[in-house]
């Protein structure tokens, strides 16, 4: 135990009667605050971090608070070192604060922490689809080349492997670091714990093999351009971890008709004179067809009408977005004196200047 006569408490900043969950956020906060890590160079930091470690090696544990409670620093004796202090902790429930490894191998490797396996790397392609291959759906054949398990080898990257030379099958090593070791992931057998002796000759060692793959894939329908399909495990072998999966980035053709928007679908569609002013009933095109379309009497040029559940189906259900026409009538050419004549009749239908809101109006 460190030297010194100074009461735990009063080195925790805590009152006697603290309760544990009091005690475990004061140090914490401390740790924190002297760990050599954010003080390199600083001797009291570092034994004001000793301190504070050494008194919460008591009071965090309730058993050994109520001796200490009891007796004082006479519960412990001189052969209870700081070592001891720590050979149950789990650091690991207090330090969460970016220093990773720190205390993984505490006091020559007392606390270890099992070996992250790591996914494969994901890939990314592009499909083009027609508008209508969006709304309804399509299958595509995609081609990948990509990194998977070597066969020969079973993705060791040798026929026969060896314990590592460098961590001894651990797939750790320590550094000493102030006055703890710090755990890292070896270097040479990448965490494994073996070596290869002789490398695989159709990986050279690396465990994997470039193969070219093409798979059927279903585009399911609605995707817009942005869209994202996932073909799982297609991706990139993984080192000890599941395959990475392929992404698909959908891109939509522009359509010499429609427009969409989101799930909606919009298209200009002319209509005449006639049409425009008596009213008529049209046939409009649709994505999925024609639709019979009702044009009331006075229809003006630019005006929207919707046709609902006419457009694409919205993500995560079955509800369809709506589709929107916007009519334009279309003026006769005047070929003949007799066209000029009746065209020129129709002036007198306009019982005012449509031009009125604007040359009344001071600009």
């Amino acid at each position: 135990m460190a030297t010194g006569v100074k009461d735990y408490y009063e080195i925790l900043g805590v009152p006697k009667n603290a309760s544990q969950e009091e005690i475990k956020k004061a140090y914490r906060r401390l740790a924190r605050k002297y760990h050599p890590d954010l003080n390199p160079g600083n001797k009291e930091a570092e034994q004001r971090f000793k301190e504070i470690n050494e008194a919460y090696s008591v009071l965090g544990d309730p058993k050994k608070r109520a001796e200490y409670d009891r007796m004082g620093h006479q519960a412990f004796t001189s052969s209870y070192n700081f070592e001891e202090a720590f050979r149950d902790f789990d650091f690991r429930d207090l330090f969460d604060f970016g220093f990773g490894d720190v205390f993984s191998d505490f006091f020559g490797g007392r606390t270890t922490f099992k070996e992250t396996l790591h996914k494969g790397a994901d890939l990314v392609t592009r499909v083009t689809l027609t508008l209508e291959e969006a709304f309804s759906g399509t299958t595509r054949p995609i081609t990948v080349t990509h990194h998977v398990p070597c066969s020969r080898c079973g993705g060791r990257g040798a026929e026969r492997l060896q314990s590592c030379s460098r961590c001894g099958g651990t797939g750790r090593v320590s550094t000493r670091k102030a006055f703890f070791s710090i755990s890292q992931t070896c270097p040479v057998c990448g965490g494994t714990g073996q070596q290869a002796t002789n490398p695989c000759p159709d990986c050279h060692g690396s465990g994997t093999v470039l193969k070219t793959d093409t798979v059927k894939v279903r585009i399911p329908p609605g995707v817009d351009s942005g869209s994202r399909v996932r073909v799982k495990g297609m991706g990139e072998a993984g080192r000890g971890g599941p395959p990475g999966d392929l992404y698909i980035e959908i891109e939509i053709l522009p359509h010499p008709l429609f427009r969409r928007e989101g799930s909606d679908i919009y298209v200009e569609v002319p209509i005449t004179v006639p049409e425009a002013t008596l009213g008529a009933k049209i046939e409009v095109p649709t994505i999925d067809g024609v639709a019979m379309m009702k044009i009331p009497p006075g229809t003006q040029s630019g005006q929207k009408f919707r046709l609902k559940g006419k457009g694409f189906v919205k993500p995560g259900g079955t509800e369809r977005g709506d589709q929107y026409v916007i009519v334009k009538v279309v003026v006769p050419e005047a070929v003949t004196e007799r066209d000029r004549e009746m065209i020129k009749a129709l002036e007198g239908l306009y019982r005012e200047n449509p031009r009125v809101h604007l040359v009344n109006r001071r600009w």
